[in-house]
């Protein structure tokens, strides 16, 4: 995902005339904290409260336990299904008469727009720099067990989908909660539905907006010096809204462009890196399988390396949380499980591909290096070990990195975060739109109210340092996991027989290729 990636916000502060109005305006950002700290704290606390004895979040082994259930519920689907995702994606089999908003690829792109971020990109660095190279290991394990999850959520988001006779379609958990408990004749589904698009708002406004909103002004600041962060938050509201107000049809085909380029930008420098470097892949996958299992240089051992990449897999693809499901579900498609083969690529791109590429890329470089003293490792600078790593050196150790095998690759660094967080804000502008129309209803007018709504935080989140309300938004999107999870241990029959349907008319011939 975008967060997790450094424990508290980068300062920003607007570029006031005076120290004194400065400092008003510093008091003011406190006393908001505080406030929301003291009415919130119980609830961001109980999201992310570890289990018993251990450092390991409750919220990441629900997480990673329902994929684990969902990959042998439904045959290792992410294996079995994998070529046949890729056929889908190329529209082998689309039918442009399909109800429906938007193709294969560009609904891929739009979900992944909202996943593929800074995740990726410090996330990993802190994983790697916490749990060592092992970590890796880890984190791609549980992203090949989160496409199970993602196959799940998106194939019950187009089967009750809602459509329109202007063309347009509504869906995700919310959807599926409500009609697919109905259908099975369960209590509860309306009830499940309005909490999670309630924490849906929520996150989109907070983790999906007002962080990306600080972090990119942040990585502005940092080329530019100075920088108001009220022209940075009007900016990118400007070109947001621009956007977000054309629909989904307009998100998608911003992020069919903005997606694979900013994706294959990032991949292809790390990929040069790795041949500048490729007498020490096979020692860097060796520190990667050591560590995972023997803990090397990891305070915790083999455990630490697990927690670590287990965390940062769930806290980058968003696998279970349901987020994605709404975007998968305006595809042009009658078949359900056809978007639910397509979305499964989505962790793989996202945590197998992209963040295996960062963590290779770290391991190679010799930023880290293990301190003899404590065994644990520690960031190295000109040979010097200068401190230890934490939640807040991610971007840095990724950007040392990087600036190893290229000394210009900080201002590439740069356009890829304002990149990341300008599709992830447009990404989750419509999963909050889509929880919004559910909870007030479809309509012109409430669109628009909560579009301006979305705009209006993007400017808060650029100039104002606004930490416990971003982390209770934080909390918010791990909270649609516990709902969302639910609804699909209740809703996997369903799933499994559409699944089974599909497959066997594909094998039979009566499901065939479309000639292009």
């Amino acid at each position: 995902m975008k967060r997790f990636l450094a424990t508290g916000l980068t300062a920003t502060a607007l570029s006031l005339p005076t120290l004194a109005a400065a400092q008003e305006a510093v008091s003011f950002e406190q006393k908001v904290n505080d406030v929301f700290a003291g009415s919130t704290g119980w609830f961001v606390n109980l999201i992310f409260m570890s289990l018993p004895g251990t450092n390991f979040p409750w919220i990441v082994l629900w997480l990673v336990v329902a994929a684990s259930i969902f990959t042998i519920y439904f045959g290792f689907v992410q294996f079995k299904a994998f070529g046949h995702a890729i056929s889908l994606v190329k529209g082998d089999y689309s039918d442009p008469n399909d109800a429906g908003e938007v193709s294969h690829f560009q609904a891929l792109t739009t979900a992944l727009s909202g996943t593929v971020g800074l995740g990726n990109i410090a996330g990993v660095a802190v994983a790697v720099g916490i749990g060592g190279p092992g970590a890796t290991f880890w984190m791609v394990l549980a992203g090949l067990l989160g496409m199970a999850s993602k196959f799940t959520e998106c194939t019950l988001g187009v089967k009750y989908r809602n459509e329109y006779p202007d063309g347009t379609v509504s869906g995700g958990p919310m959807y599926y909660m409500t009609k697919g408990f109905k259908e099975r004749g369960l209590p509860g589904g309306k009830v499940l539905a309005v909490i999670f698009a309630i924490f849906t708002i929520g996150g989109a406004l907070g983790g999906g907006n007002m962080f990306q909103a600080n972090q990119a002004h942040a990585q502005i600041t940092n080329i530019t010096g100075d920088f108001s962060g009220l022209i940075t938050g009007v900016i990118f509201a400007g070109v947001v809204f621009a956007v977000i107000v054309g629909g989904i049809k307009s998100i998608a085909s911003v992020t069919e462009k903005v997606v694979p380029f900013m994706g294959v930008m990032y991949v292809l420098a790390a990929l040069v890196i790795l041949i500048m470097n490729a007498d020490q892949i096979g020692w860097a996958f060796g520190q990667i399988f050591a560590g995972a299992f023997t803990g090397l240089g990891v305070a915790g051992g083999f455990v630490g390396a697990l927690i670590q990449g287990f965390k940062r897999a769930a806290f980058s693809n968003e696998a279970g949380v349901g987020s994605a499901a709404i975007a998968h579900s305006a595809v042009k498609t009658k078949e359900p499980v056809t978007e639910g083969v397509v979305s499964l690529l989505e962790p793989f791109i996202d945590t197998v591909v992209i963040c295996t590429m960062t963590a290779l890329v770290i391991t190679i470089s010799g930023v880290l290096v293990m301190d003899p003293a404590t065994g644990n490792f520690v960031l190295n600078e000109a040979g010097t070990a200068i401190k230890t790593v934490d939640g807040s050196s991610g971007v840095s150790l990724t950007s040392s990195a990087f600036a190893a095998g290229f000394s210009w690759f900080p201002y590439v660094l740069a356009l890829a975060v304002i990149l990341f967080a300008f599709s992830t804000m447009i990404s989750w502008s419509y999963y909050g739109l889509k929880a919004w129309t559910y909870l007030f209803g479809e309509g012109k007018t409430t669109e628009l109210v909560f579009k301006l709504i979305f705009c209006f935080f993007i400017i808060v989140g650029a100039a104002a340092q606004l930490g416990a309300v971003i982390d209770f938004s934080d909390a918010m999107i791990f909270a649609m996991a516990v709902v969302n999870i639910t609804a699909l241990y209740f809703l996997m029959p369903i799933v499994k027989r559409e699944m089974n349907s599909y497959f066997d008319r594909l094998k039979s011939g009566a499901i065939v290729r479309h000639k292009h």
